[in-house]
């Protein structure tokens, strides 16, 4: 009899899991509307869901700069803790048609996590080079984050560059994994 029971809590669970990722997903589901010719055979039309075209703006706030303890907050937020050790990170501000170049301290070989993020009303561009080496090389809209992951095959110190056309603020992280 408990084999039986532990099976059907384990049944509805998975069910009630499918039922709620099935929810989840909402705006991946379509439906079919029937229209009929004149001869009355029906012909399916594929239809979206209500709610499928729904657009949400992105968060005004995210396209203004801070400073500070906002700046701070800011960054915790939009760079989300990270699986192995942080070994270097970094925030700033950025005037229009400022660069900043900042160097990691030495980072043992191995393979990371370079996390980054901004924010304002336009894109930051992100170069981390080893030496000569480009290992990233992104121009990152704001408001969003980026996880790239990078192999050092010996000890390095990383050149992290940001620059920016207007304000922005920068976030960013090395991660060993």
């Amino acid at each position: 009899m408990g084999g039986a029971l532990a099976g059907s809590v384990t049944s509805r669970r998975l069910a009630s899991a499918a039922v709620v990722l099935l929810f989840g997903l909402g705006g991946t589901l379509t439906g079919c509307e029937y229209t009929y010719d004149d001869r009355g055979t029906p012909q399916a039309t594929p239809t979206a869901p209500a709610g499928s075209n729904v657009v949400l703006p992105p968060d005004p706030s995210l396209q203004q700069t801070v400073t500070g303890d906002a700046l701070e907050e800011w960054a915790k937020s939009a760079l989300p803790e990270s699986q192995g050790r942080s070994f270097y990170s970094s925030t700033g501000y950025l005037s229009p048609g400022e660069s900043k170049t900042e160097q990691t301290v030495q980072l043992p070989g191995g393979t990371y996590a370079v996390t980054l993020a901004c924010r304002g009303t336009r894109r930051v561009t992100f170069t981390v080079r080893m030496g000569e080496s480009d290992l990233v090389d992104l121009t990152l809209g704001c408001t969003n984050a980026r996880v790239s992951v990078v192999q050092l095959d010996k000890d390095a110190i990383l050149d992290i560059t940001v620059g920016a056309r207007s304000d922005a603020n920068f976030a960013y992280r090395v991660s060993r994994l």
